[in-house]
């Protein structure tokens, strides 16, 4: 369905009050722990990770596993629970550890749901600025229940570029980046998944990164797309749970050809 004919809003998907009760239950964990003292350890990947987000993950899988016992489960830190449906549930139960363990309110609750490998539901909680996003496949995205959207008319010269750290670039992917920015109005660093909900709601213009996990980006989707944006892997691509992780996010499906000419020159 184009982005111009969706008349529902995604608060009004059959799920939409379910996903929304997951990210009610995360918030309070998540403040809890929020710029207190906490014991950080590395996960083999070298990245961190604290009670908060086994606690969070640990409270949202037994939520849907007691309103959904045949579906499946995947989270960050807890990991793969099949199921006898066809609906996975994806949970970061805190994107953006970092920000998190250093006291920065930009980290999200990231939840998707995802039916015969298509993203039919998402959700971008922020506990510690009380904001959201829904986003669901055939309606239109919500932030704080009511419809938001992209900036229209942008090229990529006027364009504001997010990624969340120069860090994840490396070789021919940070010279392609390179090549991005190097026309862009303005390259930011930092979000997590912030810069893609600033995204859905007219702020930023577009997100470029790479080396994501699929509970990084699967609950981004619908949000991108029900706001009218694009987002897909760097070769234009549908994002799935098998992609490569390389998400290129934009505001309008110009401005994300635009930026997919550079990535794949």
């Amino acid at each position: 369905m184009a982005f111009q004919t969706q008349v529902a809003l995604a608060i009004d998907h059959p799920n939409a009050s379910f996903i929304s009760r997951l990210g009610d239950l995360a918030r309070p964990i998540a403040k809890q722990f929020f710029r207190a003292r906490l014991d950080v350890e590395l996960k083999d990947d070298e990245s961190p990770v604290t009670r908060a987000d086994r606690d969070i993950e640990a409270l949202l899988r037994h939520a849907v596993r007691h309103a959904f016992p045949m579906d499946g489960l995947y989270g960050e830190e807890h990991g793969i629970l099949s199921g006898e449906s066809e609906s996975l549930w994806v949970i970061d139960p805190i994107d953006g550890t970092k920000a998190f363990i250093s006291g920065m309110p930009t980290f999200g609750t990231l939840i998707a749901q995802v039916q015969a490998r298509e993203v039919v539901l998402g959700m971008i909680d922020m506990p510690a600025l009380n904001e959201r996003w829904i986003g669901a496949k055939g309606y239109h995205t919500t932030f704080g229940g009511l419809p938001c959207h992209t900036r229209k008319g942008i090229e990529l010269g006027d364009a504001m570029v997010y990624a969340t750290s120069p860090d994840m670039f490396r070789g021919d992917d940070l010279k392609r980046f390179d090549a991005v920015c190097g026309r862009a109005a303005l390259r930011r660093f930092g979000g997590d998944c912030y810069a893609y909900a600033l995204l859905a709601s007219g702020h930023v213009d577009a997100v470029v990164e790479t080396g994501l996990k699929p509970y990084d980006y699967l609950a981004l989707v619908p949000i991108i797309e029900g706001a009218g944006g694009c987002i897909t892997d760097w070769s234009g691509k549908p994002l799935g749970l098998c992609s490569r992780g390389d998400v290129v996010a934009a505001g309008t499906p110009s401005l994300h050809a635009e930026i997919l000419a550079l990535l794949t020159a």
